[in-house]
This record gives C-alpha cells, sequence and structure tokens, in this order.
C-alpha cells in the first residue's frame, strides 16, 4: 500500500461529494424527510409512516438522481407516479415535481446553514494531487460546482461528472458504474487504476459493478457493516485515517 493507504497501481481518485467531501449528506436527508412527509400526510392522514431520515435515506434515496430516489422511495412504499416532466413545478404529484420541491428545499436549507467540508478529505485530496494522482468528483447532484466553489474546491478536481453532465451524456446514476467509468475515461485512466470515494450503498454498489481498483467506504453513520457488504475494500470514518496527509 501507498503512502495514501492505497494499492500500488492506483493513479486516480474518484470522489463522491456528499458526506465525502462537504457535510452536505445531513442536509439532503433533511429536505427529503420534509418533502416525503408533507407527501405522504397529504396522502395517507396523520396516520402516514414518516421517512426515516436515517434508514429510508441509506436504503433509497442516497447517492442516487434525484428522480431515481423519489421512484425507489416511492416504490419501496407501494406508491406509483406518474413521471411528469424535469421542469414540473414542485406542488406537482409526479416524479419530477417530487424531486424539485426537494431540491427546492436542499437549496433553502443549504442558504440558511452553509456548506461546510471535511478538513480531512481536503488535505486527503491535496496530498493525492501532490503526489501525482488525478482526481475527479462524481456526485449525483446538480448543485456539485456551486457547492464546490463555495468552499473553494473546484480546483482540486481534475474532472467533473454531476447531474448537469450526467443528464447532458444521458449518463445512468448509482448504483450503475456509468458515471465513474465517465470520471475514469476522462481522466484517461482504465477503473482498475482508480479508486472510488464514497458513503452512499448506491456508491458501493457502482465502485463494485465498475470493477475499479479500490473502493473506499466513508463511514459517517456508523453503517460500516453495510458498507463492506456493498463492496468497500475498505472503510474509515475520515479519510485522514488512510494518511498521507500529515
Amino acid at each position: 500500500m501507498t503512502q495514501l493507504g492505497l494499492p500500488g497501481p492506483i493513479v486516480a481518485c474518484l470522489f463522491d461529494l456528499d458526506g465525502v467531501v462537504t457535510k452536505t449528506a445531513v442536509v439532503h436527508a433533511a429536505a427529503w424527510k420534509e418533502t416525503f412527509d408533507a407527501f405522504l400526510r397529504a396522502r395517507d392522514g396523520e396516520d402516514f409512516r414518516p421517512f426515516d431520515a436515517a434508514a429510508d435515506y441509506a436504503e433509497y434515496v442516497d447517492g442516487r438522481p434525484r428522480a431515481d430516489g423519489v421512484r425507489t422511495f416511492l416504490a419501496a412504499r407501494g406508491i406509483d407516479l406518474p413521471e411528469g416532466r424535469p421542469d414540473d413545478p414542485p406542488d406537482a404529484a409526479t416524479v419530477h415535481g417530487l424531486g424539485n420541491r426537494k431540491n427546492l428545499l436542499l437549496l433553502a436549507k443549504i442558504r440558511t446553514e452553509g456548506v461546510e467540508p471535511y478538513p480531512g478529505t481536503l488535505r486527503y485530496v491535496e496530498a493525492a494531487r501532490a503526489r501525482g494522482l488525478r482526481t475527479a468528483i462524481v456526485s449525483s447532484s446538480a448543485n456539485t460546482l456551486d457547492v464546490l466553489r463555495s468552499i473553494d474546491a473546484e480546483h482540486l478536481f481534475d474532472v467533473r461528472i454531476d447531474g448537469v453532465v450526467a443528464a447532458e451524456r444521458r449518463l445512468p446514476g448509482k448504483p450503475r458504474p456509468d458515471t465513474f467509468l465517465a470520471a475514469a475515461a476522462d481522466l484517461g485512466v482504465p477503473p482498475g487504476r482508480a479508486a472510488v470515494f464514497e458513503d452512499a450503498l448506491a456508491g458501493m454498489d457502482a465502485g463494485r459493478s465498475g470493477h475499479f481498483g479500490y473502493v473506499v467506504g466513508v463511514d459517517r453513520v456508523g453503517h460500516a457493516d453495510a458498507l463492506y457488504a456493498h463492496g468497500a475494500d475498505v472503510v474509515v470514518a475520515d479519510l485522514a485515517e488512510l494518511g498521507g496527509t500529515e
């Protein structure tokens, strides 16, 4: 293993955003809960079963493109909504309407609460680049560029594959590996020589199915066993544990 805690053949690092680089996973979970609880209350009355911001978030929406998260969670509850259109208003009872409602809530929370990075991750990214490794940010979020700029981290990544780029290229999101594969291709690196850094179970699945050289699970919420079960080669609470940042 290298000083960065990676196998020797690894020459590129592919980082998820929310929960790995920034402390925004909890903000996403809160926005999803507010969105789904309002929908379920209106549909089922006050006896509705609330969205669990820990278990349901991890299982059904974390790491997935917004519309996929809506579909996956509602399917788990036996609910089928019309797809609608990507520009549906946030009060529309459609998959895209619910997704757009969640995004409005998320942006409002980010404006009021701000965005914080994980310092251990930023130090690790800087250490990787100092050792000549290429870096990419891979996120399902359409707000990735704004978030990176807000923490002055845009320059730390050679390639960005986010919700905007994925839509333009028609790339399916996690748990499919296509966005990570696109990042590796843009860096000019075969998947077997790239490492994936993810906190989401869907991201673990993507790393495993894409046959990447190393998959690092970042456990911020105490679900290390699940990360290993979904394909992590190693699980850390913070990337500083991998070394290379002293």
